[in-house]
């Protein structure tokens, strides 16, 4: 899997992640192999970057399965983007439009529990409030899932990730999608939405109306009372509004912004569980890391034994995922690449993760996509489908 720019990508290369255009529509679904229009589209639409699954257009690897079925998300992105316009409009919310996506979103989840969390999707400016609600939902339904919460409690914390943001209507958009860095004075009318989420969730006629604008209010606050909008600390953030915000510091850490690039997951879990300290529950947070692929899939690494690429992700060990080697630690091919479960390695085996310039200089350098290993039938062989790459170069080591 790597991630490309829009001038890099080829007709027959495979997305690994779905697109939003700004009115919260699918533009382009994970798993779909790109076209000339729509890399064409791509470029027009400014899109910063894709995954896809191979640098070769021959090789159409699918990606792995996500959490909850496409037709699923993109329903739920459609159902909150309306609810938004129609509460930005009249104030108005269908909250059994909303209840029934919930209840969708509650039994994909709890149908698809050895699915894991890989790469997010993209969303432009416009869309991002929309589709990063119902992954923030998504996200927290699981880790919900995982406390063992029952069904009827995870509609309420699917609720309160699909509204948590509503607060945001209230910040202009020129401040929610500015490029560069905020002003204090900016900084502050972003720090009010929580407070006007509470405001607006509290007039809902609806018995969960107290729940949802507690999680709306609190899905900024942090443990050691270093949050906003007040400051609160320790057990009086509600166990649901813990779980909101750890779904939502991740889903925006591994998106891309106007002001910032999309993290990949696994320095987004060095940063969550390592470098935010007195920010999150960190009982939820280990839990919570273990259904996220923090190396996803296609993910290509240095590893003790030599190059490899992520072959799967197993739950509650995905901080040592299964791997095919397929070099020696000099760097070069393997004549029979082999498989590898690294929980079964020192704890130290992973070296580091290849970015993706190095990625591109390793193709360059022996034409072969790392990815055409995850093919059994081809790895098999010695007859490796080779990668045209315009230049060459040799491998970044």
């Amino acid at each position: 899997m790597i991630r490309l720019k829009p001038n890099q990508l080829k007709t027959g290369m495979v997305t690994a992640q779905s697109i939003f255009n700004e009115k919260g529509a699918p533009f382009l679904v994970r798993g779909t192999p790109l076209t000339d229009r729509y890399i064409y589209r791509l470029r027009q639409l400014s899109v910063p970057e894709l995954h896809v699954t191979s640098l070769s257009s021959d090789f159409q690897l699918k990606p792995p399965p996500d959490i909850i079925e496409e037709r699923t998300r993109i329903k739920a992105v459609d159902n909150v983007a309306e609810t938004f316009r129609q509460a930005e409009l009249n104030g108005h919310f269908d909250m059994k439009r909303l209840e029934r996506c919930a209840d969708l979103l509650v039994r994909d989840v709890m149908a698809k529990k050895k699915n894991l969390v890989q790469l997010t999707d993209i969303r432009l400016h416009d869309s991002y409030t929309f589709s990063h609600s119902v992954n923030v939902a998504v996200l927290a339904t699981m880790l919900g899932d995982l406390c063992g919460y029952s069904k009827s409690k995870l509609q309420v914390i699917t609720l309160g990730g699909l509204l948590h943001d509503i607060g945001k209507l209230a910040v202009t958009a020129r401040i929610l999608n500015k490029p560069g860095s905020l002003t204090a004075d900016e900084f502050k009318v972003i720090r009010t939405h929580p407070g006007e989420g509470r405001k607006m969730l509290k007039e809902l006629r609806s018995p969960l109306a107290s729940m949802l604008a507690i999680i709306a209010v609190q899905h900024h606050e942090h443990l050691d009372g270093s949050g906003y909008p007040h400051h609160v600390q320790g057990k009086s953030i509600h166990p649901y509004s813990r779980i909101v915000a750890i779904a939502d510091v991740y889903d925006a850490l591994t998106s891309v912004r106007p002001y910032k690039k999309a993290y990949k997951p696994n320095v987004v879990y060095q940063m969550m569980m390592h470098n935010s300290p007195g920010h999150f529950d960190m009982d939820r947070l280990r839990l919570f890391f273990e259904n996220v692929a923090i190396y996803p899939v296609g993910t290509v690494m240095k590893t003790s034994l030599g190059y490899a690429i992520v072959k799967k992700v197993v739950f509650g060990h995905t901080l040592l995922p299964i791997v095919i080697v397929f070099t020696d630690k000099d760097g070069k091919l393997l004549k029979k690449p082999f498989g590898v479960n690294l929980s079964h390695c020192r704890r130290d085996a992973i070296q580091y993760v290849m970015d993706d310039v190095e990625l591109l200089n390793f193709i360059r350098h022996t034409g072969i996509d790392p990815a055409v290993f995850l093919d059994k039938e081809l790895r098999a062989t010695k007859d490796y489908p080779r990668t045209t790459v315009i230049r060459e170069s040799r491998i970044a080591r």
